[in-house]
């Protein structure tokens, strides 16, 4: 992480077309091998919510990463074509300041 760089809590929440809940507990497990960082994966057959911490210059930033990270892994993971309904991002200061 370079001195201007920032760390940020990032939840994405997903939905669509139900699938059956193994295929997607399976498709998770991969993107989770593929990428390693993920800390938190909810799921059900028809939504999923990832979590994660990102480092980035500004929330603008961590937010257009997030926004992107589900498309960008999609094809090679064998994740449900589903949509962004969801997208949280807070500073590590803050995130941290809800736990307490």
């Amino acid at each position: 992480m370079n001195e201007h760089e920032r760390l940020w809590h990032v939840t994405v929440t997903l939905c669509g077309e139900p699938h059956d809940a193994d295929l997607v507990r399976e498709a998770l497990e991969r993107l989770q091998n593929q990428v390693g960082f993920l800390h938190s994966l909810l799921y059900a057959p028809s939504t999923a919510e990832l979590q994660y911490w990102e480092e980035a210059d500004s929330m603008l930033d961590a937010a257009a990463l997030a926004l992107r990270f589900w498309a960008e892994h999609r094809g090679v993971c064998g994740l449900a074509e589903w949509q962004v309904v969801g997208l949280e991002v807070l500073e590590r200061v803050t995130f941290q300041r809800r736990s307490v």
